[in-house]
């Protein structure tokens, strides 16, 4: 393993699927599995866990392709809000439709799409339409009645009954939806009904990442998570149904205790049986047993969190809603004794900005160098602080300049002259692009452009806000991006 990875991801797919393999055998070759988070692009965990693979758990699904089929699940009041994904902004309807092609493009089957919480909106019959005319199969359903008290009701062709039955044909079968809260469970337990109708003993499992709960509560990774999800409220918490029945220790979150009380009961009353103790019990998790440098993970795990914080910030100051989310993730700092200044490339940039007034920006190479680069006439902070990076990194002289002036002048011309740009400062895109055009004519170009790979997983933090193309091109390199929140003067985006 590399040095500066703590985590095998290989070892995990291979342990999950020992786990979901044991779970099938215990429910007669039928399993529903509810996955939250990504199936794709889990960035928080590859940031949290070094050397995690952030399309794992597609992986893992392809080795079961000839025995599993995805089910989707939509809110019917998600599509008719409009929800919106805040890590690409896009609708939830769309990013069912962009998820379906992606698990086809990995030769996954999806069979069915489910939209809950069906109560005559025409935008979710627009969406089941659009759906259908693309050959998926829909299927809706509804409130269930009688929930969560009446379990009588819920468990009877009154509640679960009047959803359509869904078919599938193959022994495991993942659900999953855009986003949290779009009724992954719900759909879960009323398969597990019409299943039990027909005489088919099938069970119900979580596929779980964050928290770990053979880990300690106030482990650095579990808190990590819990400043992931500060803006929905979540707080990790001891699972005491699972210490009652094993005098063992567990971490789960808030919301999964809360549920189990009525999960269990449904559970228990669709299998006339005992299915589960606790939530942890309803898990497969073996995050644990695959970290192997525990230290680099709780190091990972603590700049995550300041990042969190940093980016509740800003998002409190561009759209001023949300403001105890960054007063629940600093309580969560201060636990671990934590300032923004424990990230180390914050020091530099604000000092930087102090002395001179103007925007700045620093990376931290993963070899602990620190290179400053601040804002001038023709240079954003960003591209500023890149052209060192890079200079650094290949060794050529800084008194060499790789961006020409007839280059600045050619972009600064076309950006303010032709695309009536207010801010005509060369973006990192820019550079970028004229190092591209350049590589096989210019031997220091060409230099540079091959060190790009180096800038993968490096920290870096701006002093000001930036431009959303400054802060696509950062993190579309690897770069572990922080900002404050502040705007720059003259320009609330002129970073």
């Amino acid at each position: 393993m590399a040095n500066n990875t703590c985590f095998d991801s290989e070892k995990y797919i291979k342990n999950q699927s020992a786990l979901i393999r044991k779970r099938l055998k215990q429910f007669n070759n039928k399993l529903y599995m509810e996955f939250g988070g990504k199936l794709f692009d889990d960035l928080h965990a590859s940031r949290v866990l070094p050397g995690f693979d952030k399309n794992v758990q597609i992986k893992l699904l392809e080795s079961f392709k000839d025995e599993c089929e995805v089910i989707f699940v939509i809110s019917a009041r998600d599509i008719e809000s409009g929800k919106i994904r805040a890590d690409n902004g896009i609708t939830y309807d769309m990013e069912v439709l962009r998820l379906i092609n992606k698990l086809r493009t990995n030769n996954l089957m999806v069979s069915a799409v489910v939209i809950t919480l069906f109560n005559g909106q025409e935008s979710a019959l627009n969406f089941k339409s659009k759906l259908e005319n693309m050959g998926e199969r829909v299927y809706l359903h509804y409130y269930t009645k009688g929930y969560p008290t009446d379990i009588d009701t819920i468990v009877s062709e009154n509640g679960y009954g009047k959803n359509p039955y869904i078919e599938t044909s193959r022994p495991l079968i993942a659900v999953t939806a855009p986003g949290p809260g779009s009724g992954k469970l719900a759909t879960c337990l009323s398969q597990l009904y019409h299943e039990y109708k027909r005489n088919k003993r099938a069970g119900y499992a979580k596929f779980e990442k964050f928290p770990v709960y053979n880990l300690p509560l106030s482990s650095p990774i579990n808190v990590a998570y819990e400043a992931a999800t500060a803006d929905l409220g979540d707080k990790n918490v001891l699972d005491h149904y699972h210490f009652d029945a094993y005098r063992k220790l567990a971490v789960s979150y808030n919301r999964d205790i809360q549920a189990f009380p009525i999960v269990k009961r449904i559970l228990d009353k669709i299998a006339s049986r005992e299915v589960y103790k606790s939530p942890t019990d309803m898990g497969i998790n073996t995050i644990k047993d695959c970290i192997f440098d525990l230290k680099l993970a709780e190091k990972s795990a603590k700049q995550e969190i300041i990042r969190r914080y940093l980016k509740a910030k800003v998002d409190y100051k561009k759209t001023n809603t949300n403001k105890e989310c960054a007063k629940r993730i600093k309580l969560l700092m201060d636990a671990l004794n934590l300032s923004i200044y424990s990230r180390p490339c914050v020091k530099p940039a604000e000092e930087t900005f102090n002395k001179t007034g103007l925007p700045a920006m620093s990376l931290e190479l993963t070899s602990g160098d620190i290179i400053v680069g601040v804002q001038n006439e023709f240079l954003s902070a960003p591209a500023s602080c890149i052209l060192k990076t890079l200079n650094h990194l290949s060794k050529i002289d800084e008194s060499f300049s790789m961006i020409t002036d007839e280059d600045v002048k050619a972009i600064r011309f076309l950006k303010k002259n032709i695309l009536s740009q207010d801010n005509d400062r060369l973006s990192v895109y820019d550079i970028l692009t004229v190092l591209s055009v350049f590589k096989d004519e210019d031997i220091n170009a060409k230099k540079a452009m091959r060190c790009l790979p180096l800038l993968k997983n490096s920290n870096a933090h701006s002093t000001h806000i930036l431009q959303e193309n400054n802060e696509e091109t950062l993190k579309n390199l690897g770069i572990l991006l922080t900002s404050s929140d502040r705007f720059s003067v003259g320009n609330l985006f002129d970073n």
